[in-house]
């Protein structure tokens, strides 16, 4: 008993020790109520939390980068394509997560 106590202790102390924390992700963040999609084809925090800050400020510089791939390739102008990516992105919101309409943070 004590040799499989010590085993389970030893296997959960190596395990916190080689595991990163684990950070916030960004469906876990939604389904949480932490993050809505705008409009603008970004993210923003519904409720303050500093993971689900760093976690739309990591998501959000990629998003930019790849509009923007995306606006010189067809020629368009970045904001055209932010928006479109802003109205994708709310209507393939779920149900019971947070979009912003109007300014303000809606559960669809």
């Amino acid at each position: 008993m004590k040799n499989s106590i010590t085993l389970f202790l030893g296997c959960l102390f190596t395990l916190l020790l080689c595991q990163p924390i684990f950070a916030l992700e960004l469906a876990a963040a939604k389904s949480q109520g932490l993050v809505g999609e705008t409009p603008a084809g970004y993210l923003e925090v519904v409720k303050a939390n500093p993971e689900a800050d760093k976690l739309i400020k990591e998501i959000n510089a990629k998003r930019k980068t790849h509009y923007e791939k995306i606006a010189k390739k067809n020629k368009t102008p970045l904001a055209t394509v932010e928006e479109r990516a802003g109205k994708k992105a709310m209507e393939k919101t779920p149900a019971g997560q947070y979009v912003k309409v109007g300014g303000k943070w809606e559960k669809k």
